[in-house]
């Protein structure tokens, strides 16, 4: 097919040689006539053909050749990539190729640099294309504009056509929806099939029929993706296509990339661009959404199409509902996680801090609020750039996953022991004091540097817990774009945030709470408990990640409460041999950490019972048979005929060890998995493997809990057991996996 390709260019370009008049008439415009310098400005190649006559896209298809811009710019001012609108398939399907008639606008970002002096400056481009009817002529020309430097930015004339052609570029992954591509099975000789699915989050019944749905491919020297399209389904929320692909060289693809277009019954055209990794063989777990778990009736009736009838224009009501629905999930989870138990500790200090500031000044309670919100906002933020750059090097997220590293463990539990032990008065918040009493005296303080602490610790703790709500948001927005990670995470922060906002902009809410006075001293010291609790499930967690070696780091923290009481008594609170104090404070700290951490611990490492694969979890809880998950054992299982238990879960998650275990060790839950003669598969999220990941990923979930119940017939769906509530009760949540069971054994 690339020589057919290149054959058909030289016919072209030999027809060419007896036209001369171009057919194309080529145009710079600006979207501003008056730019500052670190703007950007969009430029528009504008191209208007005589009737009958076309010009290319990106991928031209098996003929032609795309459209090219080459800049010649001023210092100072570099150009991004050609946004491409969305173009047509044109005839015969045995020479596809991919274009445009009568108008079309390539776009182009200019970014204006910060040091740009003042003035008019000329833009110059070179533009070349392939314009054909019967016959095919190249065309190079020039074309140029000029664009004022100045301290304010002006629109231009043009700035509503570029506007314009802006909303017909198709739109990107990530904005409000999802896709998939997989193998449907080995290669015929150089050809193979290919599925590919896209979905928008949203509810089967806002779905509408499609007058047609076709796929246009990203080009590739390797590879060919044939212009034949098979439509498995086509509706305004779900489309399903078979391309075949012909390889010409190397491995068969690895990832694809490409834009879904979709034609509504009005004529409407829309663009969605995807890319997306292929799969070895379709999903195991079902999604509503992307398989299209949709009525005929429901298509049928369905209210609204697509979109409206200008041609070319991208949807975005849909998506943009399905985002809003996911950032009102996200608060609404954030609110909720207030009551879980991993924040608990957490809100005995901010009730702490109510009453301490509940007398003050209206406006610094209300400052006091806001700081705290800062705090967690900031945190969330941190945690959001943590999960795009990994996301950024290839790997699936999950919510939680930093606890899979004994490092971030360790740092925890010293934290929150130090928290602790202040709050028990071991040592005190003095002017004076500098490292030793820093943790606790931001978590007890009662300030700023307080409040915006006990932000960040309500977001640490927060992170091994996953709250109704949250999972859907969560599983969404790791599936999408940096920016929407970025606003769902951050919606989430200020749901956690929200209700000690409420009350610190309303001081006549905190009344009910009793007056400052010695007592307040006694329920500090309460407050340490909590935290205490913390601590020892925080020592379960490393237990997990440094087996028998834990040992060492229970008695690093001893050290260091050695050394906080020395400090508190000697340092603080001594008259005499402060500095005494405070050189065997540091000696302790110092001589904890090389002994104890580095030397025995091996604090960076997992010990090598755990790094093999093995489960940190016990598997022979309650007459349960727990064996290993694996995709491979789900697989063989319902292939003989059997339901399937699936459990992932974790050794720091609080939900999975207060809620899910109980509730699947019940006598009920036993009695139910032995009578169906169902497997029981344990999924050790504890270590965050990828494998694991990816597979709750592609079920829409963020992380754990998941309970997943497989029917035993091999071709029904998964059935999800709901999230537990947070206060929800082990035997309330035994009623939900006994449902979920009962119908996998009809």
């Amino acid at each position: 097919m690339r020589l057919l390709r290149g054959l058909l260019s030289l016919v072209f370009c030999l027809a060419a040689l007896t036209v001369h008049a171009a057919h194309t008439q080529a145009t710079l415009v600006l979207s501003d006539d008056t730019a500052k310098p670190g703007d950007t400005v969009w430029a528009g190649v504008d191209l208007k053909m005589d009737p009958d006559w076309h010009t290319y896209w990106k991928n031209s298809g098996e003929a032609g050749m795309p459209t090219a811009i080459s800049w010649h710019l001023p210092t100072g001012i570099t150009a991004g990539d050609i946004q491409w609108p969305l173009p047509y398939k044109f005839p015969p399907i045995e020479v596809t190729t991919y274009g445009y008639t009568n108008e079309t606008m390539l776009l182009v970002p200019l970014k204006i640099g910060a040091h740009v002096p003042p003035g008019q400056l000329t833009l110059n481009a070179e533009v070349t294309w392939l314009e054909c009817k019967e016959v095919c002529i190249p065309v190079q020309t020039s074309v140029q504009t000029t664009l004022n430097i100045g301290s304010e930015t002006e629109t231009s004339a043009n700035a509503a056509r570029i506007d314009s052609w802006k909303t017909k570029v198709p739109q990107a992954n990530g904005f409000g929806f999802s896709s998939e591509a997989w193998w449907n099975g080995p290669a015929s000789n150089d050809t193979r099939s290919l599925t590919i699915v896209w979905w928008l989050g949203v509810p089967a019944a806002s779905a509408a029929p499609l007058a047609d749905v076709d796929f246009y491919p990203d080009a590739s020297d390797n590879y060919e993706i044939q212009p034949a399209t098979k439509v498995l389904s086509a509706c305004t929320v779900n489309v399903r296509v078979q391309k075949a692909v012909k390889n010409f060289s190397g491995d068969w693809p690895n990832d694809i990339s490409g834009v879904i277009v979709t034609t509504g019954n009005n004529g409407s055209r829309n663009g969605f661009a995807l890319s997306m990794p292929i799969e070895d063989h379709a999903p195991s777990v079902h999604d509503p959404f992307r398989d299209g778990a949709i009525s005929a009736s429901a298509q049928t009736n369905a209210v609204a199409a697509l979109g409206p009838a200008s041609t070319n224009k991208a949807v975005t009501t849909s998506p943009a509902q399905s985002l809003a629905l996911k950032l009102l999930e996200a608060f609404v989870g954030g609110l909720i996680l207030n009551v879980m138990p991993c924040v608990l500790p957490v809100i005995a200090l901010k009730i702490l801090g109510f009453v301490s500031e509940a007398r003050s000044e209206p406006r610094r309670v209300r400052n006091l609020g806001f700081i705290y919100a800062l705090g967690v906002s900031a945190s969330f933020s941190v945690l959001a750039a943590v999960f795009i750059g990994l996301k950024a090097g290839g790997r699936h997220i999950g919510w939680g996953m930093q606890f899979g590293s004994p490092v971030f463990v360790v740092c925890l539990t010293t934290l929150v022991m130090l928290v602790a032990l202040n709050l028990f008065g071991i040592f005190e918040i003095t002017p004076g004091g500098r490292v030793m009493n820093a943790a606790g005296e931001l978590a007890s303080k009662h300030g700023a540097p307080g409040a915006f602490f006990n932000g960040f610790l309500a977001t640490a703790l927060a992170t091994p817990c996953t709250a109704a709500f949250l999972a859907g948001a969560l599983g969404f927005a790791f599936t999408q774009s940096a920016a929407i990670i970025f606003l769902i995470l951050l919606f989430v922060g200020i749901g956690l945030a929200a209700p000690y906002v409420l009350l610190s902009c309303n001081p006549s809410l905190l009344k009910f709470l009793p007056k400052p006075g010695p007592w307040m001293e006694k329920f500090k010291m309460a407050m340490g408990f909590p935290m205490l609790m913390t601590v020892v499930w925080l020592f379960n967690v490393a237990s997990s990640d440094y087996g028998s070696r834990v040992l060492w780091l229970g008695i690093f923290l001893v050290i260091v409460a050695f050394a906080a009481w020395i400090f508190g008594e000697f340092v603080q609170r001594g008259s005499h041999g402060r500095g005494i104090g405070l050189a065997v404070t540091v000696l302790l700290l110092i001589g904890g950490y090389a002994y104890a951490l580095d030397d025995h611990l091996h604090w960076r490492e997992m010990a090598a019972e755990n790094t093999a694969g093995n489960s940190l979890i016990d598997t022979s809880a309650n007459g349960v048979a727990w064996k290993p998950w694996t995709p491979e054992a789900v697989t063989q299982a319902r292939a003989d005929g059997k339901p399937v238990l699936v459990d992932f879960t974790a050794t720091w998650c609080v939900t999975c060890n207060a809620i899910v275990k109980p509730a699947l060790e019940t006598k009920a839950v036993v009695d139910a998995i032995q009578e169906l003669d169902a497997t029981a598969l344990l999924g050790d999220y504890t270590r965050t493997p990828q494998q694991m990941t990816d597979e709750i990923s592609k079920y829409g979930g963020a992380g754990v809990p998941l309970v997943l119940v497989f029917p035993k017939n091999p071709e029904a769906p998964a059935i999800v057991v709901p999230q537990p509530d947070p206060l929800e009760l082990p035997s309330s949540y035994s009623r939900k996996v006994l449902n979920a069971l009962e119908q996998a054994g009809q």
